[in-house]
């Protein structure tokens, strides 16, 4: 898998969590709200500018976090609402990202 294609699958992963989170919390009229949508925008930012994307799997395995302390809390609160629902709403998407997971702690 190239680095184009890691940073691809890595941003469609946290932006359907992301879109998920809001849906469920949010219940706004437009999915995704505004904090939600600026958030998403955020995460491919800096998933595209990562020096260590051929090397890792994901940001949550980085022993550097480019998050800034807003956005990391952002994104903590997303993962922990989101992470054990994805295998309901977007089970291929599980699935690989636990493989995945799994493979590279061997």
């Amino acid at each position: 898998m190239t680095k184009d294609e890691k940073i691809k699958r890595e941003q469609n992963i946290v932006e359907e969590m992301i879109l998920l989170y809001c849906r469920k919390n949010h219940r706004g009229t437009t999915v995704p709200c505004e904090a939600c949508r600026q958030l998403i925008e955020y995460a491919q930012k800096r998933s595209a500018k990562c020096p260590f994307m051929e090397n890792k799997t994901f940001c949550s395995q980085c022993k550097v976090h480019c998050y800034g302390p807003e956005q990391r809390a952002q994104i903590r609160q997303v993962m922990r609402y989101a992470g054990p629902r994805m295998l309901f709403h977007h089970p291929v998407l599980a699935l690989w990202h636990l493989i995945s997971t799994k493979k590279n702690q061997i």
